[in-house]
């Protein structure tokens, strides 16, 4: 394999685009601050504001209790019961300090436009701190401790220390002090109402805080922190229930010993993240160790119902596997046939490996996507009544959003049934005793940022059967984009007679800024072709006689996420999502409006 090590440093320290996961560098954020609060001092008082001259209005109102309260935040939250990282603590002063120029820099407009519109500058420059104090606020009780009282002591730093210089450099009254709290009441109820808008579509449908898991989905995503994982997967498993799940293991054997082991759990690799079931192909191949040779994970037809919300329930599934995998024989039989499909524009392609069948399963080029379980398993189960067992991979080739899915009880579905069978009787009328060469390579140095392909990197296995040579690729990433199949495939012509590519719907590839992140948008396919053909080359290069047996297990009573679970969790994001902006524009615009009302009360 190449580049393990590298590909290793960068699982064990994700690396993502967007600040929501990972804040810039500590010298960054204090860039940042000094940018914020030069620009915002640059819109309130350039030349000068009345009595109030640039510089000091730099230093007390906006640089100083930016730079302060960066400092200050962390060891308060954390003293408090939350958590907060220093970059994090930097760049929230930081983007502090720019929320009130929005309302600065209208007012300036109209003063120059109207001059005598002008406010009480003490007053008005209080007034820029209710906006502070709302945006800390809101961010702090979701990155930090979900709790008003053990939030609000910190999200207070930066404006009371901004009203402080204000005071000093107007001169204290009790007027003004008044005025002070006034403001900072109204930033802290206004950011109450955004939180309690916003929490409403998860705690509705869930009972449960969506605001309060903000903190440990960011803790799982940065750090892999077990508490945050603990925690995420509590709540997960709160709406599991029992499932009897199978695991179907391929193993080819060379001189009585694993050369590689194809590993089918009826699991979906989900939710996202590390959580639950997500990087199946990594951690099922790590607990199956070196003994298994090289390992392979492809996507079995199921969907997110038969997400695992915990690691104990994966546990119970990598158990059994390895379990299998050790307790089939050490030689195998050499019965194989060369990749085949029974007829044009076929769902299905069958190859005859030993005792079993392979089956490969793909719309493309239409799109292709999650396969439901019910649609396959009782197909499976009559095959293996009549002694021949079914390894059928869900190729997941061919990514469009929101299209592809095949669900039980539709044409498709039935279509797919015909297809599987016809696949198989090919496959079996195809085959031969005459024995088979089977070669693998894999190549790891791929990172989700750059390639959008998960740690097991991309994997091929060759075999040579009947005179043909067929190729299976499998790359470690959610989906391919559709029309990169296409071209992946025709880089292999030559080398091989047959070839289908698969992804693995590794969930991990999420955790990079877009979200569904499919293989083919940031890797683009003529590169994934070109190592395609690359490792397809050297599979073909480390061809040697093989057999290959098989077997099949039940896991009975492993929890799963309920039926459509996940598509309720997702609509719920949705809503909050489409509660939170709609909230964020209406309380800042609450809060702008009565915070003027009382600016011109005092006027």
């Amino acid at each position: 394999m190449h580049g393990a090590a590298e590909s290793s440093a960068e699982f064990a320290e994700p690396a993502y685009t967007r600040i929501l996961f990972r804040a810039p560098s500590v010298p960054l954020c204090v860039g940042y601050a000094v940018l914020a609060a030069a620009l915002a001092a640059l819109v309130v008082a350039f030349p000068s504001i009345g009595s109030f001259q640039f510089l000091p209005v730099l230093v007390y109102v906006f640089l100083g209790p930016a730079l302060i309260a960066g400092l200050l935040t962390t060891p308060l939250a954390v003293a408090l019961g939350g958590r907060l990282s220093w970059r994090r603590a930097l760049l929230l002063s930081a983007t502090a300090a720019v929320v009130p120029i929005p309302v600065a820099l209208v007012a300036r407009v109209v003063v120059l436009l109207v001059p005598a519109t002008m406010l009480p500058v003490a007053p008005f420059l209080l007034s820029l701190l209710g906006p502070v104090l709302w945006f800390r606020h809101m961010s702090l009780f979701g990155l930090s401790r979900s709790s008003h009282p053990r939030s609000l002591p910190a999200s207070l730093i930066q404006p009371v220390l901004s009203a402080a210089g204000i005071l000093f450099l107007a001169g204290p009254s009790l007027s003004l002090g008044i005025e002070a709290g006034l403001f900072l009441l109204f930033g802290f109820l206004a950011s109450a109402l955004l939180l309690r808008a916003a929490d409403r579509p998860i705690r509705r449908e869930f009972g449960h805080s969506g605001v309060s898991m903000i903190r440990p989905v960011l803790d799982h995503i940065n750090t892999r922190d077990p508490a945050a994982t603990a925690e995420l997967e509590r709540f997960f498993a709160r709406f599991s229930i029992p499932a009897d799940l199978r695991v179907t293991v391929l193993s080819v054997r060379v001189g009585g010993r694993a050369k590689a082991t194809v590993a089918l759990p009826t699991v979906h690799p989900g939710p996202f993240a590390a959580l639950g079931a997500s990087d199946l192909p990594r951690r099922l191949a790590e607990r199956l160790g070196p003994e298994a040779g090289t390992v392979f994970v492809p996507h079995t037809p199921c969907n997110h119902d038969l997400d695992l919300p915990t690691q104990e329930e994966f546990g119970k599934v990598a158990s059994a596997t390895v379990t299998l995998a050790q307790s089939l024989p050490a030689v195998g039989t050499p019965t194989a046939s060369p990749l085949v499909s029974p007829y044009p524009n076929s769902l299905a392609r069958a190859q005859r490996l030993g005792d079993s069948v392979v089956v490969t399963v793909t719309q493309a080029p239409e799109p292709t996507d999650d396969i439901d379980h019910s649609v396959v398993d009782p197909l499976v189960r009559s095959y293996e009544d009549r002694g021949l067992r079914l390894a059928v991979i869900d190729a997941h080739n061919s990514y469009v959003e929101g299209q592809g899915d095949l669900t039980y009880g539709t044409p498709n579905a039935a279509r797919l049934v015909r297809d599987i069978e016809a696949a198989v009787a090919a496959a079996n009328a195809a085959s031969t005793d005459q024995g088979f060469r089977f070669g693998v390579a894999a190549r790891t140095d791929y990172t989700l940022r750059r390639h959008g392909i998960g740690p097991t990197g991309i994997r091929a296995w060759v075999v040579e059967a009947g005179g043909r040579k067929s190729a299976h690729l499998l790359i470690d990433g959610n989906n391919l984009l559709k029309g990169a199949r296409a071209p992946i495939l025709e880089a292999l012509r030559g080398a091989v007679d047959d070839a289908e590519v698969m992804t693995t719907d590794n969930h991990i590839v999420h955790e990079v800024d877009g979200g569904i992140n499919p293989v083919g948008q940031r890797y683009p396919a003529e590169s994934i072709a070109r190592d395609a053909r690359q490792l397809v080359d050297q599979a073909i290069a480390d061809l040697t006689e093989a057999t290959a047996v098989s077997g099949s297990v039940a896991v009975p009573g492993v929890r799963v996420l309920q039926p459509a679970w996940t598509q309720r969790l997702l609509t719920s994001l949705g809503d909050t999502v489409s509660m939170f902006g709609n909230s964020f524009l209406t309380t800042y615009l609450l809060l702008v409006t009565s915070s003027l009302v009382v600016v011109l009360a005092v006027r």
